[in-house]
């Protein structure tokens, strides 16, 4: 019985997996999407400390720290999913 519970278990987890993995491959792309749509839409320069910059760098930081900031969750969620293997 314990077995089949275990089983049961490993399968959910597996299938919880390949759902985030593919959550995360989306979440990427749109960002490469609306990162390529910023880039192409926005134009003109902002004074920023002097000197002057063009608009369409303010979106794509703040676009480039979003993905690394889900890249960096994936990955804890990576190591997190190994340890529970582990145990």
């Amino acid at each position: 019985m314990a077995d089949d519970r275990r089983r049961y278990e490993n399968a959910d987890a597996a299938e919880q997996g390949r759902m985030l993995d593919r959550k995360y491959r989306v979440a990427l792309i749109l960002y490469a999407i609306l990162a390529a749509l910023s880039w192409f839409t926005l134009d003109g320069k902002v004074p920023i400390g002097g000197q002057l910059v063009e608009l369409r760098f303010i979106p794509l930081l703040i676009i480039g720290g979003l993905a690394l900031r889900t890249m960096v969750a994936m990955k804890a969620e990576r190591i997190r999913r190994e340890g529970d293997k582990s145990s």
